[in-house]
């Protein structure tokens, strides 16, 4: 597909404040298109972004959308987080006009090889570790995607020589399997039910993950957690050539452990590499992230030195299990991040100690049944907050058959449920705030809310 950008009218519809959004009408304007921004939120709510666009010949429609500029536009952009069945998309649709994203044009674009990430859980950890992996070599890396950061406006100095490591979200997958593209290197971390309040059922959301997969060409690879169920199952619909990779069990080809060690078993050649005692991230999903990272830094051409220093130095990401510090011998975790029950629990098991939980937050549609059982089982108290606590509350309560229940809590504010678990909390313990959902029903997003507890870690 070619593209032509100069004196075309495009309308961008999602503005947000993750930097996609930004990113490409950046881009468009640099190449003279004229360039109509759109979002239902007000320019106070987007201030963040619309300073990353100052001096930029950009409209602004805020607030609301008009049809017209779904109708009189060359093309529309669409941002990842706008319904499928939006009206405005069916009047673009209906008027014929061409619908794009960000990621499509960057995919369509980019000279250099393509590494993608997608799962339900550790994405961006994944992302995150792969690109420092490649990092430590000679070959310059880009890392982008869903992980705040617009590839595209580097395009011009990205080389066939580079490589590109991008996370993908389920929206931006959407379109790239429209698109019919694939990365040359894929990993799929896990599959739990998420987003559900987008996608009409548990299948349709499976199918969309599979994009991924769906459009690579025998040459390519599929990195794939083999502890995860319904992976295992979609080895018969890859093209490309299928590795695994396992916290928990031997494999003949892939990555998995071996007593302190990581073995990767990639094209014939057995590979060892000591560590497993040094890795600073905790929880077996993380060990798992890490294998995933080594398996696609490996097939990138990376040696083992590089791929040992970078897992033996990572300490992760902010807002995702992050320590942020120790007083009076509790430890405080921020793992705001966790906006799935699944990413939740992966959190509430990582720790040996006692954990007192922060929980709770906007209603996405998830199932809480499983997250109920591992507060049941795992934590000394739990404290919940948002529109979720109560039906959070209702189904620990339901699964306190064993002696040993933590006590329940409820908090109108985040302030409230923060000094209710300080006061629980005694030396040995752990403060982990791993809300289990999303954060809009009190905060801007995720990084608000991670940042809010980190001040008030700070300020104790």
């Amino acid at each position: 597909m070619q593209y032509e950008f100069k004196k075309k009218k495009i309308t961008v519809m999602g503005l947000g404040l993750f930097g996609g959004g930004a990113g490409v009408a950046q881009f468009l304007a640099k190449r003279g298109a004229h360039v109509t921004i759109t979002d239902l939120r007000n320019a106070t709510e987007l201030a963040p972004s619309i300073k990353q666009l100052e001096g930029l010949p950009i409209t602004y429609k805020l607030g609301g959308h008009c049809d017209e500029d779904f109708i009189n536009a060359d093309m529309i952009i669409v941002n990842p987080a706008v319904p499928k069945e939006s009206r405005f998309i069916r009047i673009a649709r209906d008027n014929h006009v061409p619908l794009d994203t960000e990621i499509n044009i960057f995919f369509q674009l980019c000279p250099a090889p393509i590494i993608g990430i997608t799962g339900s859980n550790g994405k961006s950890t994944t992302t995150t570790l792969t690109g420092k992996i490649l990092q430590q070599t000679q070959r310059t890396t880009w890392v982008g995607g869903n992980i705040g950061k617009s590839l595209l406006l580097h395009l011009e100095e990205i080389k066939p020589s580079d490589i590109a490591v991008l996370e993908l979200s389920s929206f931006q997958l959407e379109e790239l399997h429209n698109a019919k593209k694939s990365p040359g290197i894929s990993i799929v971390t896990n599959i739990s039910p998420n987003h559900l309040d987008r996608y009409s059922s548990m299948d349709d959301y499976i199918q969309t993950k599979k994009g991924i997969i769906l459009h690579q060409k025998p040459d390519d690879y599929a990195i794939l957690n083999y502890d995860d169920p319904e992976l295992r199952t979609w080895q018969k619909e890859c093209k490309s050539t299928v590795l695994w990779y396992s916290a928990k069990d031997t494999l003949t080809e892939g990555a998995f452990v071996k007593n302190d060690t990581i073995v990767l078993s990639v094209k014939g050649k057995m590979t060892t590499i000591p560590c497993i005692s040094r890795i600073r991230i905790p929880g077996v999903h993380n060990l798992q992230n890490i294998l995933a990272a080594s398996v696609a830094a490996y097939l990138a051409g990376t040696g083992e030195q590089y791929i040992e220093k970078a897992i033996t130095t990572f300490s992760g990401l902010e807002h995702r299990l992050e320590f942020v510090r120790k007083i009076n011998g509790i430890r405080y975790y921020n793992d705001s991040k966790a906006t799935t029950p699944e990413s939740a629990m992966a959190a509430i098991t990582a720790f040996q100690t006692p954990v007192i939980l922060i929980a709770g937050g906007y209603d996405k549609g998830s199932s809480f049944e499983k997250f109920a059982e591992a507060c049941a089982r795992h934590t000394r108290a739990v404290v919940l907050m948002g529109k979720t606590a109560k039906k959070i509350k209702e189904l620990i309560l339901q699964k306190q058959a064993q002696k040993e229940t933590p006590s329940i809590f409820t908090s109108n504010t985040f302030q409230e449920a923060f000094q209710q678990a300080n006061i629980l909390a005694k030396a040995g313990d752990v403060v982990l705030l791993s809300p289990a959902c999303a954060s809009y029903d009190m905060f801007l997003n995720y990084e608000e809310r991670g940042r809010q507890f980190k001040d008030m870690v700070q300020a104790l």
